[in-house]
């Protein structure tokens, strides 16, 4: 459920950056864009407000010009005090040498402007543009310098139109937070829909995927409901239909291994009962006695066989139950370790049994069906790791519970292996034979008493099976 968790998570993230990520950079365009306008537009109106000022003034001076000097001077005086815009934009009057001879603000305000438009309205004789820093006080104006021509070509000076571009600032910025507000709107917005949109898509999905999780895990059967009629209907639909013809084949299955299990075991009695009768008879000879052998063990491996069988079909269907009573679980496991020590001598393996000093308490069990699973385990340690030639087998109580552990030395299990080596009729890339539903049916039991049983390979190589039983239930 955690993997599905994060993965729809790392989809919502996807989707949510994909949408998010285009509207906010496609935002980001228009804003500076809508910005680069306003702010294109607000200057280039005030170049021409000054510019059509600048020729409305020279034209009007035109007659003063053409007079001396002094009452020229003086013209330039009476102008500029009573020009009305005073509080907006200052106009001043350059003589030739760059010096102030009246302005708006004064007779002699500030310093003498050194703008670069100044020198290039007297040498190209046309109206001339600053837009940038003030060299004096570094504030952002806008200036706009006229020639004043005398009337014998000389050029007396400039008058100049200088502002600032402190208002026409603050309101492109104002136009630019705007619109930043009205982008972040429309992206909470847009990032909100999309949101309850993949909710929508993502909910049905991890449902779907929950669903299916459990099918694969052998809940067959199981269906997914949905409330949307679209693609993920059709989705829903098409797992519910396999998840109902997997249950069909298993349930048909199990019906063919049981009924075959209950057919085989009415022979396979016979011959054990008839094997071991014909074995009683002191006067077989030998070799007779020996193909008997052979036919009595490998009628009780058949046998164990179909039991193992009869067992899953009975897990299958939830009819696998335990009679539960106090029982010596130490004794029980001794003397399966010990009848099966015998066994295991003739094929040269030895099996060592670790004896714990700890006081190990009677618990409710199954004694018949954990002694099967201890036997299944030992079984599968002699055939997958027989060539290690020893078997470690222990119990002790640790921590409330009963712990069994059995390794052998053999070449152990594949790393990819391990999760899957419990899963009914996995053999892997064992060739020992088998039916591959043992473990699955030891887990069943094992969990059936509140218990867990692992597997895991052992340091120095080998595996090692650890079954853990609660001492009271």
């Amino acid at each position: 459920m955690e993997k599905t968790t994060k993965n729809a998570g790392s989809l919502r993230k996807r989707w949510l950056f994909n949408t998010a990520g285009v509207i906010l950079a496609l935002g980001i365009v228009c804003v500076l864009a809508i910005t680069a306008f306003f702010a294109a537009y607000y200057y280039s109106s005030m170049e021409a407000d000054l510019r059509s000022r600048a020729r409305t003034t020279r034209e009007f001076f035109a007659d003063y010009v053409n007079q001396n000097y002094g009452e020229f001077y003086q013209s330039c005086i009476t102008y500029a005090r009573t020009f009305e815009d005073r509080n907006s934009i200052e106009l001043q009057f350059i003589n030739r040498s760059g010096e102030i001879v009246a302005s708006s603000y004064g007779e002699w305000a500030g310093k003498s402007p050194s703008t670069p438009e100044i020198q290039k309205a007297m040498s190209s004789r046309g109206i001339e543009s600053y837009v940038g820093k003030a060299p004096d006080t570094g504030e952002r104006i806008i200036a706009m310098s006229s020639p004043m021509i005398f009337s014998n070509g000389e050029v007396m000076g400039v008058l100049r139109y200088v502002t600032s571009t402190r208002i026409v600032d603050q309101q492109i910025v104002l136009v630019a937070v705007v619109c930043t507000l009205v982008l972040m709107g429309i992206l909470a917005i847009v990032v909100l829909t999309s949101w309850a949109f993949i909710n929508t898509v993502m909910t049905p999905v991890n449902q779907i995927t929950e669903k299916a999780r459990l099918i694969a895990s052998g809940s067959y059967g199981t269906q997914i409901s949905t409330k949307y009629d679209d693609e993920i209907r059709d989705l829903a639909d098409t797992i519910n239909e396999m998840s109902v013809k997997i249950s069909q084949n298993e349930k048909m299955q199990a019906e063919f291994i049981s009924q075959l299990s209950h057919e085989l075991r009415t022979p396979l009695t016979v011959i054990n009962g008839w094997s071991e009768t014909l074995l009683a008879d002191e006067s077989m000879d030998e070799q007779t006695r020996q193909g008997l052998k052979i036919i009595s063990s490998e009628a009780k491996r058949l046998t164990e066989m179909v039991t193992e069988l009869l067992d899953f079909t009975r897990m299958q269907d939830g009819r696998m139950t335990l009679s539960v009573e106090p029982t010596d679980i130490r004794g029980e496991f001794e003397d399966t370790v010990y009848m099966y020590g015998s066994r295991l001598s003739q094929d040269g393996i030895k099996l060592n049994y670790q004896e714990s000093d700890a006081e190990i308490p009677e618990i409710p069990c199954d004694a018949k069906r954990l002694r099967q699973v201890f036997l299944n385990i030992l079984d599968n340690a002699a055939k997958h790791g027989g060539e290690g030639k020893r078997i470690d087998a222990g119990i002790s109580y640790e921590d409330e519970n009963v712990v069994v552990r059995i390794r052998d030395y053999g070449p152990g299990i594949p790393e990819d292996e391990i999760p899957l080596v419990k899963m009914k009729f996995y053999k892997g890339s064992s060739k020992a034979r088998g039916t591959g539903i043992g473990l699955a049916v030891c887990e069943e039991i094992v969990e059936l008493h509140g218990g867990t049983l692992t597997l895991e390979n052992a340091p120095g190589g080998g595996t090692l099976v650890t079954v853990t039983l609660p001492a009271a239930q």
